[in-house]
């Protein structure tokens, strides 16, 4: 099985090449299941349902996010109703939705699509570890293909989660930094591994948005208004090839489109 997996899409810009590139990537890479991190894919702030519904038509089979799924309020009704859109398994058992989908790919196999959160300077949530812990030990036994987007802020915490679930997962790839890693990799159990996928969006920004206001916040320490940028756009992934009879990964690497 081949995997996609796409980097936060963030806002219009990020949308529109996805929309653009989306289906020549899965016909001439050969992907199986795509996935795609979508919290910022409502103008750079979560995600409404309509934008949703809107990425789901251009080929994404399963949605992952982060600490900005709660950013736009509509969205808390259509989670429960919408399982391919995930939230963080390990917000506390009131928050709708869910942060696991087991996905079905056009050959019959199943794929299990697992979004976490860190801890380290992000909000408060139970613990990522354990939580992995708990799916992974629950999830049904012909489940052998597992992906997860760990949302986290510190490289350290990422790092450590990869080593943690190395071999009881085909593929861990980190997520919100907006920022790509260059240290793909397959850990020695079989556990493909990249600290951060990248954004995918405006690169002609800082993380996104229009560069000047957020100098002028670091200059002065005074709030301002941030707007998505516009230019420079970029569709930053990761291709992951997993045996299907032992769920270990056999090839990870970077895909990149430049948009502009």
């Amino acid at each position: 099985m081949r995997l996609l997996f796409i980097g936060d899409i963030f806002g219009h810009a990020g949308r529109t090449i996805v929309a653009d590139h989306l289906a020549d990537i899965r016909k001439t890479q050969q992907i199986d299941v795509v996935i795609a991190n979508v919290e910022n894919s409502a103008a750079g702030f979560g995600i409404t349902p309509s934008v949703a519904e809107e990425l789901f038509r251009y080929g994404i089979d399963v949605m992952t996010s982060g600490n900005h799924i709660w950013d736009k309020r509509d969205i808390y009704e259509y989670l429960p109703r919408q399982p391919r859109l995930l939230r963080p398994a390990n917000f506390p058992s009131p928050a709708p939705g869910s942060g696991v989908y087991i996905h079905t790919t056009a050959s019959g196999t199943k794929c299990a699509v697992i979004n976490l959160q860190g801890r380290v300077y992000m909000a408060n949530t139970d613990c990522p570890f354990r939580k992995a812990d708990e799916i992974l030990a629950n999830l049904p036994a012909d489940v052998r293909v597992r992906f997860i987007d760990f949302h986290a802020e510190v490289t350290s915490e990422k790092i450590a989660m990869g080593w943690y679930v190395d071999g009881r997962a085909s593929a861990i790839v980190g997520t919100h930094t907006h920022i790509p890693t260059a240290d793909t990799r397959i850990l020695p159990n079989g556990t493909a591994y990249q600290t951060d996928c990248g954004m995918t969006g405006p690169y002609d920004s800082v993380i996104g948005v229009e560069k000047e206001p957020v100098i002028q916040k670091f200059l002065t320490a005074m709030p301002v208004k941030m707007e998505p940028a516009k230019k420079m756009v970029e569709l930053h992934s990761v291709i992951v090839d997993v045996d299907e009879a032992t769920g270990k990964a056999t090839a990870v690497r970077r895909h990149s489109v430049n948009g502009d």
